[in-house]
C-alpha cells in the first residue's frame, strides 16, 4: 500500500467537505478539513511508519475512508517518550453510504492485529453506533467518563463578533510577520511539551488550505509570542475552524485566548467563511477550553462517543486471571 501522501489527504479533505455540507453532526473532530491537515502534516514524516490507510470509491468518487494510527513510541519535547499501546482508527463516510463502515471495522480488524482496538463514533450517528456494536466494540468508559478524555465538536456562526481587544500593550499578529522558528517556538511554548520542529511546520504550511494570514498570534509587551491559532478555511462550504489553539503558559488567565480567537474569526469571516468549527475537551472535570470557547459564542455540535475492542489475546489474559 502506498503511503498516505498529499494526493490522499486531500480526496479525504473532500469527503469531510461534503460531509460538512450535508451532515455536520457526524463530523468526527479528527476528521475535518482543517484537523485532517494539522495532524498529517506535523506528524507525516516522524509517524507515518505506523500509518495505515485505505480509500473506498463508488462509481469513481470517495465514498469512505480509513486511517489507522498503530502502537508508537516516539520522543517527546521533554525528552521522555511518548508510547501508545493501542490502535486508534480515525474514519469517515459518506452520509449516504454508512454501510461502508462495516468493510472498514473488518479492514481495521486485518491491520491492528493483536492490540487493543480503538476509534470514536459521534453520539448522533445512531447507525454507526449500532455498527460497532456489532462488531464487538463496546463504550471505552473510562476515556468517556466525567473525567476522560473525549472530544466533543462546537459550532458557532459569525454573523455577530465582538471586537477583539486584547490586554493593554499586547497586540495581534498573523504567521507573516514572524518567522518559521518563531512560530514553532510559540506553538511549543503553548503546548509544551509538544515536540513539533521547523521541517514539520514548513509541511503544515504547505498542506491545504494552510493559509499564514489566517495564522493568528498576539504579541506580549516583551515580544513573548503569548498565544497562537491556525485557522482553516474551507471556501466551499464556508466553514473555518481552530486548529491548534494555545496560549504560552506564562501568559493564561489574561483573557488572550478569547481575544485571539475573535481576531481569528473576524479574519475568517472578512476571508469568506460563515461558521466557525472549534473542537476540546468535552468531560466536565475539563472545562476550561470548552468555558472559553463558550464564552465567545461557540456551542456544542457533537461529542465523541470513545469505542474500545479488547485484543482477543488480552481477553484471554483477564478471563485466566479471573479464574
Amino acid at each position: 500500500m502506498k503511503d498516505l501522501g498529499p494526493t490522499e489527504l486531500r480526496l479525504m479533505q473532500g469527503l469531510a467537505q461534503q460531509v460538512t455540507a450535508l451532515r455536520p453532526e457526524l463530523l468526527n473532530a479528527d476528521a475535518t478539513v482543517g484537523e485532517l491537515a494539522w495532524g498529517w502534516g506535523k506528524d507525516v514524516d516522524a509517524l507515518s511508519q505506523f500509518w495505515r490507510h485505505r480509500l473506498w470509491f463508488v462509481d469513481g468518487r470517495l465514498a469512505a475512508w480509513a486511517w489507522v494510527y498503530l502502537p508508537y513510541r516516539v520522543p517527546r519535547g521533554d525528552g521522555k517518550f511518548l508510547e501508545v499501546e493501542a490502535a486508534n482508527l480515525i474514519w469517515q463516510v459518506h452520509p449516504d453510504r454508512p454501510e461502508l463502515l462495516t468493510e472498514i471495522l473488518d479492514w481495521y480488524d486485518d491491520v491492528a492485529g493483536d492490540v487493543d482496538r480503538l476509534l470514536t463514533v459521534q453520539d448522533a450517528d445512531v447507525q454507526a453506533r449500532a455498527s460497532v456494536a456489532a462488531h464487538g466494540y463496546a463504550f471505552d468508559a473510562e476515556t468517556g467518563s466525567d473525567n476522560g478524555s473525549w472530544v466533543q465538536l462546537n459550532v458557532r456562526e459569525l454573523a455577530d463578533l465582538p471586537d477583539p481587544v486584547p490586554p493593554t500593550g499586547f497586540r495581534f499578529l498573523v504567521a507573516e510577520d514572524v518567522s518559521v522558528a518563531d512560530a514553532v517556538k510559540a506553538h511549543r511554548d503553548a503546548w509544551y511539551p509538544s515536540s513539533l520542529t521547523e521541517a514539520a511546520f514548513e509541511r503544515v504550511r504547505r498542506t491545504w488550505p494552510y493559509r499564514a494570514d489566517l495564522h493568528v498570534l498576539i504579541e506580549a509587551p516583551d515580544g513573548t509570542l503569548a498565544a497562537t491559532a491556525i485557522v482553516w478555511l474551507d471556501d466551499v462550504t464556508r466553514t473555518a475552524e481552530f486548529e491548534p489553539v494555545g496560549t504560552h503558559r506564562e501568559f493564561r488567565r489574561r483573557g488572550l485566548g478569547t481575544a485571539l480567537q475573535l481576531y481569528g474569526m473576524r479574519r475568517a469571516r472578512a476571508a469568506g467563511a460563515h461558521r466557525m468549527l472549534v473542537a476540546c475537551l468535552g468531560a466536565p472535570a475539563h472545562p476550561a477550553a470548552r468555558n472559553m470557547y463558550y464564552g465567545v459564542g461557540f456551542r456544542q455540535l457533537s461529542r465523541d462517543l470513545p469505542q474500545i475492542k479488547v485484543a482477543r489475546t488480552r481477553e484471554d489474559s483477564v478471563g485466566r486471571s479471573a479464574r
